[in-house]
C-alpha cells in the first residue's frame, strides 16, 4: 500500500488520516492527526476461526503515551503499565459501536490497538480514537461492514459545539460522545446538567450530521486505497438445523419463557439446550453439527420466540406490560457504623450502597496527559459472581465494573455539593451489587443517591436511573421499561437514562442493529421519564430529603482562612510545621493556594487545638495585644518570652518587671520563685522597625506555674 492521505474538515477543524507509512504489516493501520494530537490505530486479524467460540473475539486497547504531552509518569516506575481508568473507559467507548459492524457468525480474533503519540490538550482523543480505529478497519482486508465515525458534542449558551476544546468543555452543560454509521446512530454516551429530553434528541441529531459526513469520506477513501476484503469463515446455523431444533423444543421453550423466577427459568432453558445439543451431536453416531452452530441456532430460536411473543401479546417474561416497573423495596441506614447506607432492590436486581465522607486525604489521586489531579467525589462499583448465582473470578475490577461505576458516578456528579456550597468533604460511594437481573448500574444510581441522603449530604436534588430496551421488527417497534437481563441479551437496545422529573443527568445507549430513528429515541426518552419519576417517587417515600446532620461516626471538617502571605509559616520548611500540628492534635489538614485550610477530625477539641495553633502562627504582632507565653531565657538585662506560634521571642526589660529598682535579676526571680519555662502573661508595648518586640507583664509579678 502506498502512502495516502485523507483530510476531513469537521466544524472548522481538519482531521488528517494517513496510511501506507507506519505499521505496514498490520492488516490495516492509520495515523490520525488533529491539531497536534496524533493517534496511531492498528487492526489485525487471526487467520483461523477461534474454536468453540460463539461470539466475536474482539480485543480493543487504548493507551496514552505520557511522552505525547512531553512528560513521564510521576511514580517510581516510569514505564506505562496497567491501564488507567481513563484508558479502560476509552477502550470500552471504542469497542461498543465497532462490535455490531462485523458479520454475524464471524469468529476470527480481531485486535485493535490505539496509541496517543502526540497530545494537544485542546482536543480530547476519545472520539478521534473511534474514527482512527474505524479508518484502520475500513482500509484493511478485515470484513468490517461499513465505515463508522464519532464526534463529541458540547452545549454552551444553548448552542451546540462539535468537538469542543477542553476549555469549552469546562463551560459546557453537555458532554456527549456519539458514534454511528452514515445511516444510523450506534452508540451514545452523554452527561449533562438537567437537559430536557428534546434537547438531548436535538444534540443527537446535530452530532449525527457530522458523523454521516465523516463516514461518507471514509467510504470514498476505502474505495480508493482499501484492500480487498477477505471472505471469512462464517459460522451460521443452516435452515435445516433451525427447523430441526424448532420442531423439537419450541413448545418447551415457550413454556420456559412463562417462568417468572429468573434462576428457575434459566435452569429450565439450560436443561432444554443441553438435551437437544447432546441429541444433535450424536445423530447417526457422527458429528453433523458443531457446538457453535447449535449454540447460535438455540439463541436465534430463543430470540425469535421472545420477540414474537412481545410484539403480539405485549406481555413480558415476568408478566409485566412494556411500561411496567418491577417492584421496588428500599431500606436506609442498614449498616450501623457507616456514614450512610441504603439497600435498593428492584425486581431481582439489588445493591448495597455505602457513602463515606472525609477530608482531602481521602480523595482519589490520578495522573493523565492533562496532569495530576484529585477527585473529591468518586463511585466504585463491585459485581461479584454470586450476584448472578455463579462461580467466577473475584478480585480487582474488570472493564465492565469500571464502566458501570463511572456511568453512575457521572450521573450523580450533577447533584453533589461543592466547596462553594460550604461543603468541603470528599465523598466516596460504593455500590455492592448483591443480585443482578438487568441494569445494576441504574440501581447503583438510585442506591448511592439514597446513601448520600442517609449520610446527611445536602445534595442539590435526588435523581434516579432506568434502563430501556427495544424490540425492532421492520417498521414496528416496542420499547420496554426497566429491562431484565434476557431482554437486554435478546433485544436490540440498551438505553440507560438518569435524572429527575425536570431533566437528565446521564444517558448511555448501545444498539445492536441499525434503524434506530429519532422518533424511536424520542419515544424511549418519554417512556423512560415516566419510569424514572415512578422510581424516584418510591425513593422519596422512604427518604424525602437528606438528613439534617451528618452521622455521629463521620469526621467533622472546619474551614478557616489565612492570609496567603502566611501559608509558608503554617507549612514550614519542608512541611515541618504542618506535620507538627497534625502530630500534636491528631487532625488531618490541607491548605490550598488561596489560604483556605480544611481541618478534619472526629473530635471537636482536636480541631479547636489545631485552629489555635494556626491562629497563633498567623496572628500579626501588634502593640497593646496581650499574650500568654513562657520564659525562654533569662539574661542580666531582662527575660525573653515566647510569642504565639513560635514567632520571634519578645523582651521584657528588667525595668518592666517591678516598680522598684532591681539590682540582680536572678535574685529577684528567685525571691518570687520564678524560673525559666514558667508561664507569664505579657502586653506588647512596642514593635520597632527591626521587628524587635518589647513587653511588660500585665501584673507584677504575674508568673504562673
Amino acid at each position: 500500500m502506498n502512502k495516502n492521505r485523507l483530510v476531513i474538515s469537521v466544524a472548522g477543524n481538519e482531521i488528517l488520516f494517513e496510511t501506507g507509512k507506519i505499521a505496514k504489516q498490520a492488516n490495516g493501520s492509520v495515523m490520525l492527526t488533529c491539531n497536534d494530537t496524533v493517534i496511531l490505530s492498528t487492526a489485525c486479524m487471526s487467520n483461523n476461526v477461534v474454536p468453540d467460540v460463539d461470539f466475536l473475539p474482539l480485543k480493543i486497547d487504548y493507551q496514552e503515551k505520557f511522552s505525547a504531552a512531553g512528560k513521564t509518569l510521576g511514580g517510581f516506575i516510569k514505564r506505562e503499565g496497567k491501564p488507567t481508568e481513563k484508558e479502560i473507559l476509552t477502550s470500552r467507548l471504542i469497542d461498543r459501536p465497532i462490535r455490531p459492524l462485523f458479520p454475524d457468525g464471524f469468529f476470527h480474533e480481531v485486535q485493535i490497538l490505539n496509541y496517543v503519540l502526540s497530545y494537544n490538550s485542546d482536543h480530547p482523543p476519545e472520539a478521534l480514537s473511534i474514527c482512527a480505529a474505524s479508518a484502520a478497519l475500513v482500509i484493511s482486508d478485515i470484513p468490517f461492514i461499513k465505515p463508522l465515525a464519532a464526534v463529541n458534542i458540547g452545549m454552551i449558551d444553548g448552542n451546540f459545539i462539535i468537538n469542543p476544546t477542553l476549555d469549552q468543555q469546562k463551560k459546557s452543560v453537555l458532554d456527549l460522545v456519539l458514534a454511528g454509521t452514515k445511516d444510523a446512530v450506534l452508540m451514545i454516551e452523554g452527561y449533562c446538567k438537567f437537559l430536557t429530553e428534546e434537547q438531548v434528541v436535538e444534540a443527537i441529531e446535530e452530532g449525527h450530521k457530522y458523523v454521516r459526513e465523516i463516514c461518507l469520506k471514509l467510504e470514498d477513501w476505502q474505495n480508493l486505497v482499501g484492500k480487498d476484503k477477505i471472505i471469512p469463515d462464517i459460522i451460521t446455523p443452516s435452515q435445516e438445523l433451525l427447523s430441526l431444533i424448532r420442531e423439537s423444543i419450541e413448545d418447551k421453550l415457550k413454556f420456559a419463557f412463562q417462568i417468572k423466577d429468573r434462576k428457575c427459568r434459566e435452569k429450565t432453558i439450560s436443561d432444554i439446550d443441553h438435551e437437544i445439543t447432546k441429541h444433535l451431536l450424536l445423530i447417526d453416531g457422527s458429528v453433523k453439527y458443531s457446538k457453535v452452530e447449535i449454540s447460535k441456532a438455540l439463541k436465534k430460536i430463543q430470540s425469535d420466540i421472545l420477540r414474537k411473543n412481545l410484539m403480539t401479546s405485549k406481555k413480558r417474561v415476568d408478566g409485566r406490560m412494556p411500561t411496567d416497573i418491577r417492584s421496588i423495596s428500599i431500606e436506609t441506614s442498614i449498616l450501623p457504623r457507616t456514614h450512610g447506607s441504603a439497600l435498593f432492590t428492584r425486581g431481582e436486581t439489588q445493591t448495597i450502597s455505602v457513602c463515606t465522607i472525609g477530608g482531602e486525604s481521602m480523595g482519589q489521586r490520578y495522573e493523565d496527559l492533562d496532569g495530576d489531579g484529585l477527585r473529591k467525589f468518586y463511585l466504585q462499583y463491585t459485581f461479584p459472581p454470586f450476584s448472578v448465582g455463579e462461580v467466577g473470578r473475584s478480585g480487582s475490577p474488570g472493564r465492565r465494573e469500571v464502566g458501570h461505576g463511572k456511568l453512575a458516578e457521572r450521573a450523580l456528579s450533577a447533584v453533589i455539593p461543592t466547596e462553594s456550597d460550604n461543603f468541603p468533604y470528599t465523598i466516596r460511594l460504593e455500590s455492592n451489587v448483591t443480585e443482578s437481573n438487568g441494569s445494576s448500574s441504574m440501581a447503583s444510581v438510585c442506591g448511592c443517591c439514597l446513601a448520600m441522603m442517609d449520610a446527611g449530604i445536602p445534595i442539590k436534588r435526588p435523581v434516579a436511573g432506568i434502563a430501556m430496551g427495544l424490540i425492532l421488527e421492520k417498521e414496528s417497534f416496542l420499547i420496554l421499561s426497566d429491562i431484565m437481563g434476557i431482554e437486554d441479551s435478546l433485544g436490540d437496545m440498551d438505553f440507560k437514562i438518569t435524572g429527575d422529573s425536570d431533566g437528565i443527568t446521564a444517558f448511555q445507549m448501545d444498539i445492536k442493529v441499525e434503524g434506530i430513528t429519532p422518533n424511536i429515541i424520542r419515544s424511549a426518552l418519554a417512556q423512560a421519564k415516566e419510569g424514572r419519576i415512578h422510581i424516584l417517587r418510591n425513593m422519596l417515600e422512604v427518604s424525602p430529603k437528606s438528613r439534617q446532620t451528618l452521622s455521629k461516626y463521620a469526621p467533622r471538617i472546619e474551614t478557616m482562612k489565612i492570609k496567603t502571605s502566611k501559608i509558608a509559616i503554617v507549612i514550614g520548611p519542608g512541611g515541618k510545621q504542618i506535620r507538627k500540628i497534625i502530630d500534636e492534635t491528631g487532625v488531618e489538614m490541607d491548605i490550598n493556594d488561596d489560604g483556605i485550610i480544611n481541618i478534619t477530625s472526629k473530635n471537636a477539641k482536636d480541631i479547636e487545638a489545631a485552629k489555635k495553633i494556626i491562629r497563633d502562627l498567623t496572628t500579626d504582632i501588634e502593640t497593646g495585644q496581650i499574650y500568654d507565653g513562657y520564659i525562654t531565657n533569662v539574661l542580666p538585662f531582662g527575660i525573653f518570652v515566647s510569642m504565639p506560634g513560635g514567632q520571634k521571642d519578645g523582651l521584657c526589660h528588667i525595668s518592666e518587671l517591678s516598680n522598684e529598682r532591681i539590682d540582680c535579676i536572678e535574685d529577684y526571680l528567685e525571691k518570687h520563685d520564678i524560673r525559666k519555662g514558667d508561664r507569664i502573661e505579657v502586653e506588647i508595648i512596642e514593635v520597632n522597625n527591626r521587628g524587635q518586640i518589647k513587653l511588660k507583664p500585665t501584673v507584677i509579678p504575674s508568673i504562673k506555674k
